[in-house]
């Protein structure tokens, strides 16, 4: 988070009723994340798990969109922004090649999701609107997610050369062969399907979304805090077991491979897709 008291603010943070209600907040551009919100959302995660009057977090999109992902190219756009760094990787602005997006991604991307799917108090994702790609990140390391009817969930990096995300949880959000076809296809997926597939845990009207959040919310605060982080962390545990924290490195190297071809057969990381060209390909659903 950043210490700079007049940069902008694209993260809000309330508490109200044991509940911190962290809201990314740049709906002008459907809450696009570019490094300064990340690390002021991060900043948040920090202030809801040390405040002993918080037991549930919220995690939510002013707007019409919980996020449209990653920043392609908002007058915000802030690559070579020299961010604080939470895991210790070093600066990635004075680096060259690969290294610099290998660097920055580490600590930005799965670093920091990493660090938020094992905050010790439950965490839900309140999903209106768009999830794309980097909104899907933000979304599957929250406990629950609970979204509006109109919601929809898309992952159209396979367009970029890329196997998804980051923080490649598909296949564990999703049953493989449905995973393969949200990523074959990238096509929206719309939250009834998502709640068919167990990926959503409510779907309720649009009108309804805040209010039913903070009533599970309200539930779920009223649980022993101990309790609720020996069964979050339980939970993870089991998901470990599995393979997901081996499978995301394995995939995440396997991005940064395509990133790397990107910019030697194109000079551009993302083989020249930028906000528009994704934008107006992101139409269909599944």
């Amino acid at each position: 988070m950043t210490h700079d008291e007049d940069a902008p603010r694209f993260v809000s943070y309330a508490v109200r009723d044991g509940t911190a209600w962290i809201m990314l907040d740049r709906p002008q551009y459907s809450n696009a994340q570019n490094y300064r919100l990340l690390n002021q959302l991060d900043g948040c995660f920090r202030a809801a798990v040390e405040d002993d009057a918080v037991k549930v977090i919220v995690l939510g999109g002013e707007g019409k969109h919980f996020s449209a992902g990653h920043d392609l190219g908002t007058p915000d756009k802030d690559t070579l922004f020299e961010r604080e760094r939470v895991n210790l990787w070093w600066n990635h602005t004075d680096k060259e090649g690969a290294e610099r997006q290998y660097v920055l991604e580490q600590d930005a991307y799965l670093g920091l999701c990493r660090r938020w799917a094992a905050i010790p108090k439950p965490a839900i994702a309140m999903v209106q609107g768009a999830c794309i790609a980097g909104g899907l990140m933000l979304a599957w390391v929250c406990d629950m997610i609970v979204a509006s009817d109109d919601a929809f969930f898309q992952d159209p990096v396979l367009r970029m050369s890329q196997p998804g995300v980051e923080y490649f949880a598909h296949a564990f959000e999703l049953p493989p062969r449905i995973a393969r076809e949200f990523l074959y296809l990238g096509q929206r997926m719309s939250a009834d399907r998502a709640y068919q597939y167990g990926m959503v845990n409510r779907v309720v009207p649009r009108a309804e979304l805040r209010d039913t959040v903070a009533e599970i919310a309200a539930e779920i605060g009223s649980k022993s805090r101990l309790g609720l982080a020996l069964t979050k962390q339980a939970v993870n545990f089991v998901e470990d077991l599995r393979g997901k924290r081996t499978a995301m490195d394995g995939v995440f190297h396997m991005h940064h491979f395509a990133h790397a071809q990107n910019q030697l057969a194109t000079g551009n990381l993302v083989g020249g897709v930028d906000l528009k060209t994704m934008a107006a390909a992101n139409k269909g659903e599944q």
